[in-house]
């Protein structure tokens, strides 16, 4: 089965679900994470390099374009895929699935939300405290596209395109230690 679809329209929609998906995640942020350690304050919600993908057969009979890009908040980001149209989630939800994104493949993890239907996310950073800035963690989420969609032919670049992150604070042995990752 084919997919076609005018690049208006497409563009148009793009627009809808990558706006509603910020606005999404900007109300959990407001409504459910305040006040959670986890949260890196200096960091808002932005949807960065969402571009509609390749049509997929969500089925044998029906086929999904969705918009793939990675979505920052002040606690992870992931890159994403959001069905064009909102769709349900028919018992994928925590369901892994290998999905084509740019030239790799990753594993993503299905998820669903009333106001957005059903997605899935792949995890690049959790929590999102090596991001002093803002800045940073969009100039991140662009190299990593980068890298993805465009590819390099050496790992020399590849190490080059994404920009240097600061050291992570020290963590306490007896910290350590609680958590099993000491000796």
């Amino acid at each position: 089965m084919s997919f076609v679809m005018h690049a208006s329209s497409s563009t148009d929609l793009l627009k809808q679900r990558v706006d509603a998906l910020v606005m999404h995640f900007a109300r959990v942020q407001r409504e459910r994470m305040q006040g959670l350690p986890l949260l890196n304050a200096v960091l808002r919600v932005e949807a960065v390099g969402f571009a509609c993908a390749n049509a997929e057969s969500a089925s044998a009979d029906v086929a999904v374009a969705v918009a793939e890009g990675v979505l920052i908040t002040p606690w992870f980001m992931s890159l994403l895929r959001l069905p064009l149209d909102k769709q349900a989630h028919r018992d994928r939800v925590g369901c892994r699935a290998v999905h084509a994104f740019g030239l790799e493949q990753f594993d993503f993890i299905g998820a669903n939300d009333e106001a957005l239907g059903y997605y899935e996310t792949c995890a690049l950073f959790s929590p999102m405290f090596e991001f002093p800035t803002q800045d940073l963690a969009r100039d991140t989420a662009l190299a990593a596209l980068r890298e993805i969609r465009e590819g390099t032919h050496s790992a020399a670049p590849a190490a080059a395109a994404l920009p240097t992150l600061p050291a992570a604070p020290a963590v306490p042995a007896r910290r350590l230690f609680l958590t099993g990752r000491g000796a």
